[in-house]
């Protein structure tokens, strides 16, 4: 059996003037980036402004396990279903991290005969986009310090800085840095430390802006420290938005590519679920919704995490309505929430799969939370058997949801033709019905605590000293209004990853509660949740290789 490198270097390629051209796009359009790769051009999204819209549906999940459960492989699947139908889709996902890639999940452009191409380029630099939030990130950094350093003009107090730098890579040596040592000539010491780039405060600004006018503002939002007085710092004092943005000119641009199957695709943005809002950039989905009769986007990790956030947060500022969830939902997690070890999720076990469902039966009580019309997709895996299958499906509908069983790995968009059709009845005659899960101007200890039980399940929270410390800060200078971004694990529905299943009336722990004023919410941290992961003893980079010719191999 080929694996998805192999399937994607074995699929032909149109040049992407001509997928451009399929949904209305000249190359005039078109930045090319070679001739499978593009960015679209900001007159061109000026242009489609008065364009009518087409309906979004979002794909989300139940708690996965490590490996994930083919979130993306369904978008992309489901997207290419759509089209066969005869109606125009457009799948608008995220770029990949080299954090997860060379870690633990591999590539991450989908799977199988469901992959978006090119899929090397994709999953490495691609245009560039993460290079350059990351510099932006970096630049930032260096320019604060080297205020400090000269005169110290907005008298920053160091112990303040909260604006940290970031890598694209899973470095666990870099989370807790002292800089500024050696002398005086190299600095003021201070703590420091670096995060993964997905959760930079740029990415999630990049996603959450809608023009290089909103960018420019919102990076000038940014608070990067207190000074002597205790007063914010923000980047429009020291005047650096402007440079600021300049970095990321051409990153705020939409990346067009195409699917297996060749039908447009847009690969932008990539912050994670965990720990920022996790999904792809606002601009790349509002454009495809302009050239596309169906948008399938999809919400990273479980539908606690990414969904809630793209509900609440997402939404909002990007004036979404949803049509529809698809609600992604695997054999091998149920069997894992029904107490089944990772490398036992092979063997048959029908007992743990009837005991799994608690997990999904949440999932399906929080969309109806959101108002949401949803189809369950069953994502078939060569290992499931027919008994087990039936048993999650008829959960689903005795639960009151459309189900579809789907295998888009090996069949491509035909391996899931019945979800096409369930969700295109589903969004007829949409009206928009979804509404946000709690008010912004509640207090932040009600928003927590909203989302934490109605979503997760807690019956109670916990913040800590120095939580209460932020959020005294947050609320003595307005903050308090914005919406909130919790920073959780991803492996549970309460912050304690080894909590399987749909645990209840559990404590959430709120460890600090940071500012991200320029994206325009707080991020409450919870459990041991890090914002710089970690490498796995055995990482996939150990399986990545290329040739003398340049082919890669061991990808994914």
């Amino acid at each position: 059996m080929l694996n998805d490198i192999e399937i994607a270097q074995k699929s032909k390629m149109k040049k992407i003037t001509e997928i451009a051209g399929s949904i209305g796009l000249s190359e005039n359009d078109l930045e090319l980036y070679g001739d499978n790769k593009a960015k679209i051009k900001y007159k061109t999204i000026e242009s489609l402004n008065d364009k009518n819209q087409g309906q979004l549906i979002l794909v989300s999940a139940i708690t996965p396990t490590p490996a994930g459960e083919g979130k993306t492989t369904t978008s992309i699947g489901l997207s290419m279903a759509i089209n066969k139908l005869g109606k125009s889709s457009i799948v608008a996902i995220r770029e990949p991290s080299l954090g997860p890639v060379f870690g633990i999940k591999g590539g991450a452009a989908g799977g199988g005969y469901a992959q978006v191409l090119p899929m090397e380029d994709i999953n490495l630099h691609f245009t560039g986009d993460m290079h350059a939030i990351t510099s932006a990130n970096n630049n930032l950094a260096a320019l604060i310090d080297n205020s400090i350093y000269n005169g110290n003009p907005f008298q920053i107090n160091p112990r303040t800085v909260t604006w940290r730098r970031v890598m694209d890579a899973n470095d666990r040596a870099l989370r807790n840095i002292v800089i500024g040592l050696g002398g005086k000539t190299q600095g003021v010491p201070r703590e420091d430390g670096f995060d993964i780039t997905p959760a930079s405060e740029i990415m999630a600004i990049l996603c959450l802006s809608n023009n290089l006018k909103e960018l420019k503002e919102k990076i000038g939002n940014i608070t990067v420290a207190l000074n002597y007085d205790n007063i914010p710092v923000k980047v429009k004092d020291m005047e650096l938005e402007g440079a600021i943005t300049t970095l990321l000119k051409d990153a705020l641009k939409p990346n067009l590519v195409q699917t297996i199957e060749n039908t447009p695709a847009f690969v932008h943005g990539g912050p994670f679920a965990n720990i920022a809002q996790g999904t792809s950039s606002i601009l790349a989905t509002k454009t495809a919704l302009k050239l596309s009769d169906y948008v399938i986007t999809e919400a990273g990790f479980g539908f606690d995490l990414g969904a809630e956030k793209f509900f609440d947060i997402v939404c909002p500022y990007g004036n979404f309505c949803p049509s529809a969830v698809v609600l992604v939902a695997t054999v091998r997690a149920i069997k894992h929430h029904g107490g089944i070890k990772v490398k036992d999720l092979n063997e048959p076990n029908e007992n743990a799969v009837k005991k799994g469902l608690l997990n999904l039966g949440k999932h399906l009580e929080n969309i109806r939370k959101f108002g949401m019309k949803s189809v369950v997709a069953i994502n078939k895996f060569h290992t499931d058997t027919d008994e087990e299958l039936k048993i999650v499906e008829d959960y689903a509908k005795e639960n009151g949801f459309e189900v579809a069983i789907v295998d888009y790995w090996e069949k491509g968009g035909n391996g899931g033709l019945n979800l096409a059709e369930k969700v295109i009845n589903l969004t007829e005659g949409h009206i928009c019905k979804h509404h946000k899960l709690y008010d912004w101007n509640w207090s932040v200890e009600d928003k927590v605590f909203k989302v934490a039980s109605e979503i997760y399940g807690a019956n109670k929270i916990n913040f800590t000293k120095e939580a209460k410390k932020d959020l005294k800060y947050i609320k003595k200078f307005g903050f308090d209004k914005l919406p909130i971004c919790i920073a959780k694990t991803q492996k549970s529905l309460s912050d304690d990853p080894k909590l399987l299943g749909r645990p209840k009336d559990f404590l959430v722990t709120v460890r600090r509660v940071l500012l991200a004023s320029g994206a325009g919410f707080l991020i409450p941290v919870t459990g041991n949740i890090m914002r710089m992961p970690g490498l796995p003893k055995k990482p996939s980079a150990l399986q990545i290789d290329i040739d003398n010719q340049g082919k890669i191999k061991g990808l994914f």
